[in-house]
């Protein structure tokens, strides 16, 4: 037997069978945000600007089953809180306060889009959309709540997206 292969071992690939993605059943993620620090974005809807901001930070936000008060409290503290602007110094030691910056939320239930499998993104993994924007409005409530009133875009709605990343800095955030 040749040296390189005196531990190999033979898999069959078509033995092994990798059951359907289920977050909840895993219990994993809950709320995902993907956030950008912007110089601006804003957000239209038929043609007409329905949300914008200066310097600050652009959320794109989705549900999915298993969503509730305690990811929602989590995401806006987090959201609020997070030191992502740069001091004098170069360090990311900044946060929105300290700023003045503002920011722009925009539902997205793509975030949770699967394309493990085939050619085109499933979306089993997103909450129904009643829900969703529920939670949606709940979660703009929790961040005004928390000092910053977003702007925001329209759940539901297509929507065009625009944006100057500052940095660029853009962050994925999952809820715990």
């Amino acid at each position: 037997m040749a040296q390189g292969y005196r531990n190999h071992v033979r898999v069959s690939l078509t033995s092994v069978s990798t059951p359907p993605y289920n977050p909840a059943e895993k219990g994993l993620l809950a709320l995902r945000v993907v956030l950008q620090r912007v110089a601006h974005a804003s957000v239209e809807v038929e043609g007409s600007t329905v949300g914008q901001i200066g310097p600050g930070l652009l959320a794109l936000v989705a549900f999915r089953q298993g969503d509730g008060d305690t990811a929602l409290g989590w995401m806006a503290q987090k959201l609020t809180s997070l030191r992502v602007f740069e001091d004098e110094a170069g360090k990311m030691n900044l946060g929105l306060s300290d700023v003045g910056g503002e920011l722009l939320l925009v539902p997205q239930f793509t975030l949770y889009g699967d394309c493990r499998k085939g050619r085109r993104p499933g979306f089993d993994g997103a909450l129904e959309p009643a829900q969703a924007s529920r939670l949606f409005d709940e979660f703009c409530a929790r961040c005004a709540n928390a000092g910053f009133p977003p702007q925001r875009g329209v759940f539901g709605a297509h929507m065009r997206v625009s944006l100057l990343n500052d940095g660029p800095v853009t962050l994925i955030l999952d809820s715990p």
